[in-house]
Parts: C-alpha cells; sequence; structure tokens
C-alpha cells in the first residue's frame, strides 16, 4: 500500500501544503542564484542605471544557456527514472 494515500484528508493537505512550500522555497533559491551569477558575469558599468546593449547580450546568453542546462538536465533525470521504474517492474 502507499504510504501517503494511507493518510487521511488532513494529513494529505497538510504535507502537500509543506511540499508546495519546500518547492517554492527550491524555487526562489534556483531564481536567486540565476540572477546573482549572470549579473556577477556581465554587468561591469554602474555608471548607468540601464545595461549596456554587450550587459543585455550577455545576460541574455547566461540566461538561456542555464534554461537549457535546466532542460538537458530534467530530460536526463527523467530518461533516468524511467529505466530505474523500468528495472524495478515485475517480470511478466
Amino acid at each position: 500500500m502507499d504510504s501517503i494515500s494511507s493518510l487521511g484528508h488532513a494529513e494529505q493537505a497538510a504535507l502537500n501544503r509543506i511540499i508546495e512550500k519546500k518547492q517554492m522555497q527550491d524555487f526562489m533559491k534556483l531564481y536567486s542564484g540565476l540572477v546573482e551569477r549572470c549579473f556577477n558575469s556581465c554587468v561591469t558599468d554602474f555608471n548607468s542605471g540601464t545595461l549596456a546593449t554587450k550587459e543585455d547580450a550577455c545576460v541574455n546568453h547566461c540566461v538561456d544557456k542555464f534554461l537549457k542546462h535546466s532542460e538537458r538536465t530534467g530530460a536526463r533525470f527523467a530518461e533516468h527514472n524511467a529505466e530505474q521504474m523500468k528495472g524495478q517492474q515485475p517480470p511478466r
């Protein structure tokens, strides 16, 4: 029996709130790290309130590279999980 389904409705709701809070914290940590990494790598001129063309291009490249990396990592993780699940299925 699945341990989560054995919980009552109130316990499942409380667990879901905890999971959602943790996911939001993880997302904010990831987002903050991305902002810090791209800012530190790309922004060099603090004399203007706007990004220079070169800085803007650098930030766009940095974010694009991060998103592509995240997408690729997620795909590989899904493939790995699928292989793991295949290995756990009982033979027919």
